[in-house]
């Protein structure tokens, strides 16, 4: 009798044992829950800070563009850095009329530029070929022109609009335009000017494209609305980092709103 009550003894103590060693699984799962759950808070309310101060540092930079006082920021593409609330941001203002319009640039300053990033001289002439046919591509309606008919021949689902670039990543549908080539060309590029840029270009790659072809103009600079990229890149604890980009004239016109956004990411 008293070895049965012993042997009973023992199991409930091995019960009880188990149910200590369950309980503090459970309390370990549920704490790790807790501060990951903690952890993921702190990351979105930082990157709402982040944001809210990339996108109010842009809105900051667009008044200072438009000031015509001291505190007047010129597209000159040098970084500035001012805090917003507890948010360090770093803000660039470059000109669009520094940068080539694949719409509109001759095919010259295209095989220039492609140089320039580092395509080789007959991938150059081939893509600035390909930029140039694919805005001018046309045809009657099922008689494709020359241009198409490479498109279809290479087996593509696509070919050219024969129409402008409505943006930069339309380029990367041109036949043989990689992505590499593609990321190395669009910093000097735009689709938001009229007029070529000329050696007032604060881009360098730009200017030895036109000092390559011999075109050593240098103009008054834009004449109309003011073109500008706006970058805000915001910095927070923890390396943590969220960039805004607005792409917008200014003056757009000479009542109501001063400045239109054309483009952001």
């Amino acid at each position: 009798m008293k070895q049965a009550t012993a042997r009973e003894k023992g199991f409930a103590l091995l019960v009880v044992l188990f149910a200590l060693a369950m309980l503090a699984l459970l309390g370990s799962t549920v704490l790790a829950t807790a501060r990951q759950d903690a952890q993921l808070a702190r990351n979105l309310r930082e990157a709402a800070v982040l944001r809210a101060a990339a996108h109010g540092a842009v809105q900051q930079a667009i008044f200072r563009v438009l000031d015509q006082s001291a505190q007047h920021w010129a597209a000159d593409d040098i970084p500035r850095t001012i805090r917003i609330g507890a948010s360090l941001v770093i803000v660039r203002v470059a000109d669009e009329n520094d940068k080539v319009n694949p719409n509109t640039a001759s095919l010259p300053l295209l095989r220039a530029l492609l140089a320039q990033v580092g395509a080789d001289p007959a991938t150059a002439e081939r893509e600035a070929e390909a930029i140039v046919a694919w805005r001018l591509a046309g045809g009657a309606p099922g008689r494709p022109d020359a241009t198409t008919a490479r498109y279809i021949a290479a087996g593509l689902a696509f070919g050219p609009s024969g129409a402008p670039f409505a943006n930069l990543d339309e380029l990367g549908a041109v036949m043989g335009m990689t992505p590499a080539l593609l990321a190395r060309l669009r910093p000097h590029l735009t689709v938001f000017t009229d007029d070529d840029p000329d050696m007032t270009t604060r881009d360098p790659y730009v200017a030895r494209a036109l000092a390559a072809i011999g075109d050593t103009t240098l103009g008054a600079g834009p004449g109309g609305p003011e073109v500008v990229t706006i970058t805000a890149d915001a910095h927070g604890a923890g390396g943590s980092r969220f960039t805004a980009r607005e792409i917008v004239r200014t003056n757009a016109r000479p009542i109501g709103r001063r400045y239109d956004v054309l483009d952001y990411e």
